[in-house]
């Protein structure tokens, strides 16, 4: 199966195929490549014929079962997810029934199989069911592959993407989500640690009056490369979007990239998108791109509006936590958590909020430090 799938004017067409042979491979020429480091993802253009593949634990929502049986609908655009999406043979398949309210976060612990894997995560959310979902990537590991968001009319879904652990393992995931008739989405992506992340959340609307939030928390420390890329696709009459990410950069070779495409087309009327893009360089060598886009085939919309800023640390922060004691090292960790606070506050589930701020204050060592002040 080939499609092409249309983007943003200023983007050259996608294609859309199950096929690998269907893509070249990337030179870095190409805009969606253009600030990856391919020479370190070099392996993942072509078949590794010992990968293994990525579980998890089973309960009454959480299932494994054979990628074909998985009917998610989801077709790869680039090499590297056509490759894992032909060659992983197992998808983990998360099921919340309709009419669901679970009081509790479904939490997906993933496991590969070997040090190189092909990952495909089904989370699929019945009509008017209401859920939180937590997928634990394995850092232990190298990993590609997507994780497919189908979201029903009338739904409540808030899914955390969360990578913590190792900083050499190399993590490259599609994140597709379709979101249904007056269904609500929330996908939060925080990426603390891995040596190179690619991360390409995706948005389209399958019936009007759908609401999705797209929020991102990064921390790139040393050689380190965290990619966002972003698709939020207004095909559908009044709906609504509103993405946030956030980053904070150290250390000579810290990479980040953020790009925000939103596309409301003709059939978009109504639409309310914003989206948002703050970064935030703690010293000298580190380099944030950002690459926010919006286009309109149509003027009847609410709102539509971006922005992106990058900056150096806020000494007059500093200086007012100095003034009250507060030695320098942790003065500056508590701003950067300030810098977060915002976004992880929008996360359904207020204890997963907790505990990914501790994970950030954990990769801070904000923890050791209170612990001795």
């Amino acid at each position: 199966m080939t499609a092409v799938i249309t983007p943003p004017a200023d983007l050259a067409p996608r294609v859309a195929s199950y096929d690998p042979s269907e893509f070249p491979v990337p030179t870095g020429r190409e805009e969606a490549w253009r600030f990856t480091p391919l020479e370190r993802i070099a392996d993942f253009m072509e078949v590794q014929g010992d990968a293994g593949h990525v579980t998890s634990e089973t309960n009454a929502y959480v299932s494994n079962m054979p990628v074909a049986e998985a009917h998610d609908g989801w077709v790869p655009t680039d090499r590297p997810s056509a490759i894992a999406r032909a060659h992983a043979n197992n998808a983990v398949v998360v099921s919340i029934p309709a009419d669901a309210v679970l009081d509790s976060p479904v939490v997906v612990r993933l496991q590969a199989s070997a040090r190189t894997a092909y990952g495909h995560v089904v989370v699929r959310a019945g009509h008017h069911s209401r859920a939180t979902v937590v997928i634990e990537h394995d850092l232990a590991a190298d990993v590609a592959g997507a994780l497919v968001v189908l979201v029903g009319d009338g739904a409540d879904l808030t899914v955390t993407s969360l990578m913590d652990g190792s900083d050499s393992s190399r993590q490259l995931w599609h994140w597709p989500a379709r979101i249904g008739r007056d269904a609500r989405f929330v996908g939060a992506q925080a990426a603390l640690a891995g040596g190179v992340v690619r991360m390409l959340p995706s948005v389209e609307y399958s019936g009007s009056g759908g609401h999705a939030e797209l929020l991102g928390a990064f921390l790139v420390t040393g050689r380190r490369d965290i990619e966002h890329r972003i698709f939020v696709d207004h095909n559908q009459p009044h709906c609504s979007s509103n993405v946030a990410y956030k980053g904070t950069l150290s250390g000579a070779g810290a990479q980040s990239v953020w790009v925000g495409d939103i596309l409301v087309r003709r059939e978009g009327i109504g639409t309310d998108t914003y989206e948002m893009n703050r970064n935030l360089i703690l010293d000298e060598g580190a380099v944030a791109h950002a690459v926010p886009n919006l286009e309109l085939e149509t003027a009847d919309i609410v709102r539509a509006g971006h922005a992106s800023a990058t900056g150096r640390f806020d000494d007059e922060q500093l200086f007012y936590l100095m003034a009250r004691g507060i030695p320098e090292p942790l003065a500056r960790q508590l701003v950067v958590r300030g810098f977060f606070a915002d976004v992880v506050a929008r996360i359904a589930d207020p204890e997963w909020a907790d505990q990914l701020m501790l994970r950030i204050e954990a990769r801070l060592g904000m923890q050791a430090d209170e612990a001795t002040a």
